[in-house]
């Protein structure tokens, strides 16, 4: 029953499915302003205290996807208490009953005073979580929060290996971490029988 996937490789796959089917937010500010794909990637701007974290939280319980994947990656403890607090909570309907939402989500937290290694394996992780649940068929919304933090995380650790710093300390592969990260998401048919299709969708904040 073990299975050792490599969390910073992305899951083989059958093809590439163009991504056409839309990702509901549930807020119809988003919907019609700022509509979203699933099997695609959004960004969610802003600095340090926006509200950011608020918007991430909403779709994680409004949104139409199968399940969700919510990576608290260097969030304040009292934000992820919240999540476990108000989550179970609330409910939804699936085939004419009411379920908890905590039944669709998939928690990774590393708050900020986690050390900086596990807020860096953090989003491997939640990405990893994410392909697994798309291989079995489903549409998948990953929340990762925040990724600056992760980058600030890259950044420590680059300086503690003495690594050559580029702009702003950042490491100088920093592009290409996120790069392969948000080249993780999309529509894919899957591997394997029955033949299904499933996606993941990145909303970074």
């Amino acid at each position: 029953m073990l299975q050792i996937w490599p969390v910073r490789q992305m899951r083989p796959v059958v093809e590439k499915l163009a991504a056409n089917h839309p990702l509901l937010t549930g807020q119809r500010v988003l919907d019609s302003l700022f509509p979203c794909v699933q099997g695609g990637t959004t960004a969610i701007p802003g600095a340090f205290g926006c509200g950011k974290t608020v918007i991430s939280q909403s779709l994680s319980k409004f949104s139409n996807s199968d399940a969700i994947v919510y990576v608290g990656c260097g969030e304040r403890g009292n934000e992820m208490a919240e999540v476990l607090r108000d989550f179970p909570q609330l409910k939804m309907e699936v085939d004419g009953k009411e379920v908890s939402i905590m039944e669709r989500t998939t928690l990774v937290a590393n708050t900020s005073n986690m050390p900086v290694a596990a807020r860096e394996a953090s989003i491997y992780t939640g990405i990893t979580l994410s392909e697994y649940f798309r291989d079995m068929g489903y549409n998948v919304a990953m929340m990762a929060d925040s990724t600056s933090r992760w980058a600030e995380a890259l950044r420590e650790i680059s300086g503690r290996l003495a690594e050559m710093p580029a702009d702003s300390g950042y490491p100088a592969y920093l592009g290409t971490r996120l790069a392969s990260f948000y080249e993780r998401a999309g529509r894919v048919r899957c591997l394997g029988n029955p033949e299904r299709e499933g996606s993941v969708s990145i909303v970074g904040a």
